[in-house]
């Protein structure tokens, strides 16, 4: 990894009910179960050794507080950007019930009724990369699983469809950033949930 070049930490909201159960939380504002604040809390530790030129969070109260039990709250700016895929007619339901209803249902390739496609999710997570690009410094980004997935994809220069590949814990930390220069991203920790020491 290039030592010399930004970094950007991504980090997956704390567990919701929702979340545990697995349903699908799209643009339903949920909050964050005592387990979820927990390990939002625990994040503050991981995360108090680094700087952030920015700090981008998803608008959802999910993410919201887990940026502020990170204890990033007070330099964290709002992106619509980053706000979860929005699932139309499956928010809410499992991926069980609704392959009993569209057997062999997959989300990275079959979308939701009524929702964003899965193109439309791969333009927001642009739009966020060309943000952190123009960073000078390493930046923080908080916010839901799905677009999170859809963004590592995206960066390493990979269709949205690829976001499928990437499996994302609650409360966990990732960090992209680059081999040897700018003109090769790459996944230097995924999906994390102890001590960093990078």
């Amino acid at each position: 990894m290039d030592n010399e070049s930004p970094s950007v930490f991504l980090v997956r909201h704390g567990e919701t009910e929702w979340s545990l159960s697995g349903r699908h939380t799209g643009r339903s504002d949920i909050p964050l179960t005592e387990r979820g604040e927990r390990d939002a809390r625990r994040l503050a530790e991981r995360l108090c050794a680094r700087r952030f030129a920015q700090v981008l969070v998803s608008p959802l109260r999910r993410a919201v507080r887990t940026c502020e039990l990170a204890g990033f709250g007070a330099a964290a700016e709002p992106d619509p950007d980053l706000l979860e895929w929005n699932y139309g007619e499956y928010e809410g339901r499992r991926t069980a019930d609704i392959r009993a209803e569209r057997p062999g249902w997959q989300l990275f390739r079959d979308g939701c009724p009524g929702g964003e496609s899965l193109l439309q999710v791969g333009a927001r997570a642009d739009r966020v990369i060309a943000r952190v690009r123009a960073s000078e410094g390493s930046t923080l980004l908080i916010s839901s699983g799905h677009i999170l997935r859809v963004l590592v994809a995206r960066w390493l220069g990979l269709a949205p469809a690829a976001g499928a590949l990437f499996l994302l814990g609650t409360a966990s930390v990732s960090v992209l950033g680059y081999e040897h220069d700018r003109t090769q991203p790459a996944v230097c920790l995924w999906n994390d949930t102890g001590p960093i020491d990078r």
